[in-house]
């Protein structure tokens, strides 16, 4: 009889840390690892300051995608995102390439795993990277193991670390979000009200074939002002808007408070229901959560269209969220907490 918890009693983040035990320290504390001179060796870094990023990522059949909701072509575009948006998220400003991992039970045609594949070289083909590799097994379920190299170019700018956040500095975010989970109820025929045409495409392209955020790698640095250090606070909004938020304030020992009048809704949720929930916790946005000083999101903010400030960090308990204006914050049922992967 097993012992212990089960991973759904654990929950993702505990998991999370359990695994990190295994590993050098602060390794699992980010969305992707710095592979530096520590793990490299002196001359593994590629010289002029280059540290290479990995990343792997899971996306399994009926739990990260559905044949209900996206064909092959747009599991094998969004499966290749999620890696390169953890990639930017950890400051990278492209790709190297990347390997699958497939596995698929052996009735499984031929066409699907093609366009899965053509999928994916089409999201590299738009944002950078190319396919170095991988491996196949069968199995009694489809699903796709991606591992993505990227690389933090010295004289660049710097590393994006969860961590390296402190009260006082903004929250910003990059777009917008709830718009990937409206596309999911418009694909799912979820009895929303009745959405122009043009809004439904936009949803459900925004949830089939999400953007990882390089531009915006390129924008922090650019605006980054000349007499500030470079320090920054992030990871991107793949399990949700707050869960993003909070990861960063845990990681960094302080607390959030989050602009309710200033949440980054698509003007296409106006009116919806659930638009509220959607932005904080629908999860799939893959934009990046960045925390700055606020000299420096100011600066972001008018370098970068669409980028928005949602909040600040303060003193307090690490990981605390709540609203700027001192109103609770909503109960885990609201709804609000973002995707986990064992609940």
């Amino acid at each position: 009889m097993p012992e212990g918890p089960t991973l759904a009693e654990l929950g993702e983040t505990e998991l999370i840390r359990r695994l990190g035990a295994f590993a050098p320290r602060g390794q699992f504390d980010d969305d992707a690892a710095l592979l530096g001179p520590a793990l490299l060796g002196p001359a593994g870094g590629g010289g002029g300051g280059t540290q290479l990023v990995l990343n792997t990522d899971v996306l399994v059949e009926d739990v990260h995608f559905s044949a209900a909701t996206m064909g092959a072509k747009d599991v094998g575009w969004r499966a290749a995102a999620a890696n390169l948006s953890d990639l930017a998220a950890m400051g990278c400003r492209d790709a190297v390439g990347l390997t699958v991992g497939l596995v698929a039970p052996g009735d499984t045609p031929w066409a699907w795993v093609e366009e899965a594949y053509i999928g994916l070289t089409q999201l590299l083909g738009a944002h950078g990277g190319v396919l170095l590799g991988g491996d196949c097994s069968g199995g009694r379920q489809r699903l796709l193991a991606i591992t993505a190299i990227g690389r933090l170019v010295g004289g660049q700018g710097g590393p994006i670390r969860r961590g390296d956040a402190q009260p006082g500095d903004q929250l910003v975010c990059t777009g917008a979000h709830g718009l990937s989970r409206l596309g999911l109820a418009v694909l799912r025929g979820e009895g929303l009200p009745a959405l122009a045409p043009a809004v439904q495409e936009k949803a459900i392209r925004a949830h089939r074939r999400p953007v990882p955020r390089f531009d915006a790698v390129a924008a922090l640095g650019a605006s980054r002002p000349g007499a500030l250090p470079w320090r920054v606070g992030g990871c991107d909004s793949s399990d949700g808007l707050a869960a993003a938020a909070a990861a960063i304030a845990a990681s960094s020992g302080c607390g959030a408070r989050l602009e309710r009048t200033a949440l980054p809704l698509d003007p296409a949720m106006a009116g919806l229901p659930a638009a509220e929930a959607w932005c904080l916790g629908g999860g799939e946005d893959f934009e990046l959560v960045l925390a700055l000083d606020p000299v420096w999101a100011e600066a972001l903010i008018a370098a970068l269209p669409g980028t928005t400030r949602i909040g600040e960090l303060v003193e307090g308990p690490a990981g605390n969220l709540g609203w700027s204006d001192g109103r609770p914050w909503p109960e885990p049922s609201s709804g609000i907490g973002g995707f986990q992967h064992f609940g």
